[in-house]
């Protein structure tokens, strides 16, 4: 009888032609991607192509949609406000009533003004003939000199300073010119719809919480004969139908107190109304007051949304080398937010932010002092 004896170790032979196959797998990748023309992120981007085509230029085209999309919902929640509010504070306290006027017609206007300047002020653009000592590198689509936080735009199709990011909502670019109007539009609108929301709580619990239904639930049956109020209001059991005829009958007279349905509390339009107001200021307050927050971190850094990604990975780049990267546009929080909003050259925080104002930002937008550079408060006047 032969005697058959297997040598070898399978599971081995299989891992190892597993590992051949995937080294070989890598080896193609490398060869198409790394090269002195090519890398994996140009190759990544080159897939992506299609979809960043798709949103640049549907983006473009809705854009003046989403504009008037912000109108009409403005438009529409201040209707209700003083269709369904307005009455109900002026019946409750006409002194209270006019001091909400006041405050959220102030709202009102900032947010108004605001918006309005954001949309129709350019964030601006390099001017042709920037000097080479103005700029820091070139455009690779623009081919043009690109100035110091300058960057392209693929929506817009061109080089916007300090370009913060582009937004749909405004159908514009968000930078040097006009993200102080952004800002503050995001600011007062939240606060709009935070005043909206506690001016109306005791509203939406009248309209939306209360049962306002007609159907009730007898606990205990009742028991005797039904009975009628006579001419002098005294009580009569009805033995019969038709004993009393309700016509030549009229109702007693008493003060007992009679429940009287509310025919503004029980419209199911103003409960409808009422729905979309309270999602529609929530959801508001949660999107925008998230993005305030965000904003407000980047301006306290002194970076924009664009900034705040190349400094992060420049962080990271140099931690590797053991060195420590400074924001060159950081100049603490509170000279920050000083330079963001404009309170130089004497200009007051109630006139500039309290109260809508055109002032412009400090500089031409093609060069930005640094902290390197000398201190500059004595150019403020």
């Amino acid at each position: 009888m032969a005697r058959i004896t297997w040598r070898g170790n399978w599971a081995q032979s299989i891992v190892s032609i597993l590992r051949l196959r995937w080294a070989y797998m890598k080896h193609c990748w490398h060869s198409l991607t790394f090269n002195a023309h090519m890398n994996s992120g140009y190759a990544t981007d080159v897939c992506m192509t299609p979809i960043f085509w798709i949103v640049d230029n549907y983006t473009y085209c809705l854009g003046p949609f989403f504009v008037v999309g912000v109108a009409i919902l403005t438009t529409a929640i201040v209707s209700i406000a003083y269709w369904i509010g307005f009455p109900f504070w002026w019946a409750k306290s006409p002194a209270v009533t006019v001091f909400l006027l006041i405050f959220g017609n102030w709202i009102l206007l900032n947010i108004i003004f605001h918006y309005v300047m954001a949309v129709i002020t350019p964030a601006g653009h390099p001017p042709e003939g920037v000097s080479q000592v103005e700029a820091v590198s070139m455009c690779a689509k623009c081919i043009a000199p690109k100035p110091p936080r300058t960057h392209h735009c693929s929506i817009c199709n061109r080089c916007i300073l300090k370009m913060d990011h582009h937004c749909p909502w405004l159908n514009n670019c968000v930078g040097y010119g006009n993200h102080r109007y952004f800002f503050l539009y995001m600011i007062y609108t939240t606060m709009g719809c935070l005043f909206l929301i506690i001016a109306g709580l005791e509203i939406g619990h009248k309209y939306l919480w209360l049962d306002h239904s007609d159907n009730w639930t007898e606990l205990e049956p009742l028991e005797g004969h039904p009975v009628k109020f006579n001419l002098t209001g005294h009580i009569i059991p009805v033995t019969h139908p038709n004993e009393y005829d309700d016509v030549l009958l009229p109702p007693a007279v008493h003060n007992l107190p009679v429940p009287v349905d509310d025919p503004e509390t029980s419209s199911p339009t103003r409960r409808r109304v009422m729905w979309f107001m309270a999602i529609t200021n929530v959801a508001v307050v949660i999107a925008l007051g998230s993005l305030c927050s965000w904003h407000a971190k980047l301006i306290t850094r002194g970076e924009t949304s664009v900034e705040a990604h190349i400094n992060e990975a420049e962080t990271k780049r140099l931690l590797q080398q053991q060195r420590i990267y400074i924001n060159p546009y950081n100049f603490g929080a509170k000279k920050n937010w000083k330079l963001f909003l404009g309170l130089v050259r004497g200009r007051s925080f109630w006139r500039t932010v309290l109260l809508p104002s055109w002032h412009k930002p400090e500089g031409n937008g093609l060069s930005f002092h640094t902290v390197h550079d000398a201190p500059f408060e004595d150019e403020w006047p």
